[in-house]
């Protein structure tokens, strides 16, 4: 039902064999961006400089784009926008966010006079495959990984899904949509999958606990807190039954109140799907108007917050109780140690630049503002 032709197709390898006829590709992007018969750019490549400048020569060129490059749109979002207001012509990215569940479509038409309060969920369909293969199923870690790269969920460079990148510049674009603010990626604080310890492990199949890796943003007063990071999942939270390369958002609105999406978040049919939504969105000239960030109520984005975690070391790796905001417990099986409390996120970034120590947030908690009485306190100098 999409009314639209493929033109031409720019490709890196021109000898490698492919089912359409050779009349199709091309290795040039300027014998696609240059011709003025080709209205729509789809950039769909593995390189994030690379696809900026594609994006950016398109929209000079009177080119509307589709793009699934979330690293890319992260990194780019503020100047995307503006190029859009330049050039009046419409960028569309849902496929670079939770595969094809339409999150952003939602944000900007469904939730555009809601006031969001939170959005959360499982951002990564990489991760969470992993994840279900090593709880439910026994698998090792290096072979659940391998299996969801065979599968094709895992990025070409695995840190991006394991380390927390990917989700963080999924995270990044939705703030923008359901906040109204930009926010650099790497002002996002993330701690991956890739450490979490056999006694974490443990813990959770003792407890009936899931372990999900949670990207979650939300407002109070005039700032934007936000984290990535592993968290426990109990049987009552709605993420729970979450599994393989599924993803899912939950929204939180004063008037829409909690709502969840889930579905597909990795894999070529899903991505595929919403790439072809936005190409037939392009028929009745749609694009995004970014209405929270027209909105007169401004925003700011703060990494003054804590959260409940519990956080795991080997015996050679000291951590005193004066690093967390308040210390509730501690653990010593054999030669693994554990402490949980409340700790802030900027101790937190710190924890992930230290080799060997693992953090998940607690069940049930949830990120707040870190304030003592009226005063703000920071406690990780």
């Amino acid at each position: 039902g999409v009314k639209a032709e493929i033109k031409k197709i720019c490709i890196k390898n021109l000898d490698k064999q492919r089912t359409l006829p050779a009349e199709f590709f091309t290795t040039s992007k300027e014998e696609l961006l240059r011709d003025p018969e080709i209205d729509v750019i789809v950039e769909l490549i593995d390189d994030a400089s690379a696809a900026f400048e594609i994006v950016k020569a398109s929209l000079q060129n009177g080119k509307a784009v589709v793009t699934a490059n979330k690293r890319m749109l992260a990194e780019h979002l503020k100047e995307i926008y503006e190029l859009q207001q330049r050039y009046k012509r419409p960028v569309l990215y849902e496929g670079a966010v939770c595969g094809s569940i339409p999150i952003i479509r939602n944000l900007e038409e469904y939730y555009d006079n809601d006031m969001i309060k939170r959005v959360e969920g499982i951002f990564n369909g990489s991760t969470n495959y992993i994840l279900t293969k090593v709880l439910e199923e026994g698998n090792s870690y290096s072979d659940a990984l391998q299996e969801a790269q065979t599968l094709g969920f895992a990025e070409s460079d695995p840190r991006f899904d394991v380390q927390a990148f990917d989700s963080a510049f999924k995270l990044a674009i939705l703030v923008v949509h359901a906040f109204g603010i930009f926010v650099r990626p790497e002002n996002i604080i993330r701690f991956g999958i890739e450490r979490i310890s056999a006694v974490d492990l443990k813990y959770a199949k003792y407890h009936d606990l899931s372990i999900k890796l949670v990207a979650r943003a939300f407002k109070s007063g005039n700032n934007i807190y936000a984290l990535v990071a592993p968290q426990f999942i109990d049987t009552r939270h709605s993420l729970h039954t979450v599994r393989n390369e599924f993803n899912a958002v939950l929204i939180e609105g004063a008037f829409a109140e909690e709502q969840l999406f889930v579905g597909k978040g990795a894999g070529g049919y899903p991505t595929g799907s919403a790439v072809l939504s936005d190409i037939s969105a392009l028929r009745y000239d749609y694009g995004y108007e970014y209405r929270k960030l027209n909105q007169e109520n401004q925003v700011s984005f703060s990494n003054e917050a804590v959260i409940d975690v519990v956080v795991s070391f080997s015996n050679d790796i000291q951590i005193s109780t004066d690093k967390f905001i308040r210390f509730d417990g501690g653990l010593h099986v054999q030669r693994q140690q554990s402490m949980h409390g409340l700790a802030s996120i900027g101790r937190i970034k710190q924890w992930s630049g230290q080799e060997g120590i693992s953090v998940i947030v607690k069940p049930g908690a949830v990120l707040e503002p870190l304030v003592v009485g009226e005063k703000k306190v920071l406690n990780y100098a």
